[in-house]
């Protein structure tokens, strides 16, 4: 159904390469942007581990499986297909954290790109963590395990020894560690981390500390130490110190890292602050993480190798909550003309939320009932409308002693219609004013007439029983009024309840956008547009099922107002030729 109607609305703007295959049913080009308005870059990065950040502002969760299994992702020709893993995939929050290798980013370009494919049910799971990993990196932890020892996700299996402090999951990607200033982490749990100094060591990890001014280590291994003196950081080689960098901010995250070769540079947030003028010398023991600190750390990467500046400053701007580095462009739908881009309405619906299609569902589903509504109560009012015209113009013509000659006796067969005015409309005899509400009002009152005087005409009738027939004559025209105005509430409740529903899909619908946007880290306007737009759809839902209600209400009830002074008339106009025919 939402398939159809995402087709339905789409338009073709733009033709764009052949479909790596056709069994899945969209696609989306990732842009990666190394100039200045992304993360720019001066030379070329050869294997590197992107982050990509999806959330409903960006990604048709509905369109893809619950568990992510079905992603793929296809270099920029549109047919290699590249190693890739999932950290984390919530399709109920609608947000997903996504490692991809990418084999080459060129610098100063940003027409580089990557497809990515989903929508396919039948495709098994294919990612591959060891894979997203080259040969130089020695172990990567993401830290998203919810208990037990952190766990290397490369193919060397460097998994750390059972950790005993907190576990965070909200922190910079996904979950993350918790130190209290008492609690390390070591790694590996068995064996030792050998680092040959020929080929140098990168050493990069995310911070937030608790507190300012702390004096810790974030990472040692033999005589190389990461730390923090005062809040400062700095690189330590064998007792050569590099400067200390600026303060980390407490309660912020701070993207950290060293690369070691001839000499020990210190970068933070991708930016070289210091350097120590010693070589790497040969490591070989247990590494320590986190001796002394308070706070909480994210996604420790250790590489054989001797990172550039360029690394670290796609590491911290590509990972981290601004997410410069990939641009998530339009959804495609395989089968369009020339996979073609969605229109306006079709990027709208697709980041359209879950609870946001149960709230546009059930205003639908009222919107056809307040139609259905209207429609009826049109029809039934219009024939009684012309009906009582009828009538009346019959009753006028009656002359003294002729009260019951338009009075006909109730048909059994349409005992079941009696209370629908609808079911009368449809399916009863339309013979002699039938439709006609003033009739009904006019037959019980003969029928009074003849309970008390039978069919004499000659007959009088006392003031106390000239007072029954009023009171049923009332009575009657009171369940008229009702069978007029019912289901009118249904009107009411679309017109009040629509907009209500529709804000309250709306509010949740930003509530999820912006707490996406929160995890992911990705808060581009780009980003942040399609959630809000998708999100407000459902009150534009409320509304167009609020407006006709309130327009065909109030007509309805003009016209029902008109019926039911025309009865009360009647009434009166009834007794009084009543007391005329049978008075003493």
């Amino acid at each position: 159904m939402r398939r159809l109607l995402l087709i339905t609305l789409l338009l073709f703007t733009q033709a764009s390469q052949a479909w790596w295959d056709e069994a899945w049913t969209g696609r989306k080009q990732l842009v990666l942007d190394t100039t200045a308005s992304g993360v720019e870059t001066t030379e070329a990065l050869v294997n590197l581990p992107v982050l990509v950040r999806l959330h409903n502002g960006n990604f048709d969760f509905l369109g893809a499986k619950v568990d992510g299994s079905d992603l793929r992702f296809v270099a920029g020709d549109d047919k290699t297909p590249l190693k890739f893993h999932i950290e984390k995939f919530d399709s109920i929050a609608e947000m997903a954290l996504v490692w991809v290798q990418v084999p080459q980013v060129a610098p100063g370009d940003k027409t580089q790109h990557i497809w990515m494919y989903w929508g396919n049910d039948a495709a098994p799971a294919q990612a591959d963590a060891p894979g997203s990993y080259d040969t130089s990196h020695l172990a990567v932890f993401h830290f998203n395990e919810t208990a037990g020892a952190p766990q290397d996700v490369t193919a060397n299996g460097r998994h750390a020894a059972t950790f005993s402090g907190a576990r965070t999951p909200g922190a910079v990607i996904a979950g993350g560690l918790g130190f209290d200033g008492q609690q390390t982490m070591t790694l590996p749990a068995a064996g030792k981390l050998t680092v040959n100094p020929a080929g140098g060591l990168s050493v990069s990890l995310w911070v937030k500390p608790s507190a300012a001014a702390q004096t810790a280590t974030l990472f040692r291994l033999g005589d190389l130490v990461l730390g923090l003196e005062g809040g400062k950081p700095y690189v330590d080689v064998a007792g050569v110190k590099s400067p200390l960098g600026a303060e980390l901010a407490a309660g912020t995250w701070t993207h950290v890292a060293l690369s070691a070769g001839a000499a020990a540079r210190l970068y933070v947030n991708g930016l070289a602050t210091g350097e120590a003028a010693a070589p790497l010398p040969a490591l070989d023991g247990v590494a320590t993480l986190g001796q002394g600190f308070s706070g909480e750390m994210d996604e420790l990467q250790i590489a054989g190798a001797a990172r550039s500046g360029d690394w670290f400053k796609t590491a911290a701007l590509g990972q981290g909550l601004e997410a410069r580095l990939v641009m998530p462009g339009s959804d495609e739908i395989e089968g369009e003309e020339g996979g073609g881009e969605a229109s306006y309405f079709g990027v709208i619906l697709q980041n359209v939320t879950l609870d946001g299609w149960i709230v546009i569902v059930i205003l639908m589903v009222m919107l056809v009932i307040s139609f259905l509504v209207m429609a009826a109560k049109g029809l039934v009012i219009s024939k009684t409308d012309k009906a009582n015209r009828q009538f009346i113009e019959a009753f006028r013509e009656l002359g003294r002693g002729e009260t019951d000659k338009l009075d006909v006796a109730d048909d059994p067969e349409e005992a079941d219609l009696k209370d629908s005015d609808l079911l009368t409309v449809l399916y009863g005899k339309h013979d002699h004013y039938q439709h006609a509400s003033l009739y009904r009002i006019y037959h019980a009152g003969i029928q009074e007439i003849k309970h008390r005087v039978g069919d004499r005409t000659d007959a009088n009738l006392s003031p106390q029983a000239l007072d029954a027939i009023k009171a049923s004559l009332d009575g009657t025209l009171v369940r008229e009024n009702q069978k007029l105005n019912a289901q009118m509430v249904l009107l009411t409740i679309a017109i009040s309840g629509g907009p209500f529903l529709g804000l309250l899909g709306t509010v949740v619908g930003v509530m999820i956008t912006f707490a996406a946007i929160a995890a992911t880290g990705d808060v581009n306007v780009a980003a942040i547009a399609p959630g809000i737009a998708a999100a407000l759809v459902a009150t534009v839902a409320g509304l167009a099922v609020a407006i006709p209600a309130l327009f065909g209400y109030n007509y309805l009830g003009s016209r029902i107002k008109s019926i039911s002074a025309d009865m009360h008339v009647f009434v009166d106009e009834y007794l009084a030729k009543i007391a005329e025919n049978y008075s003493r």
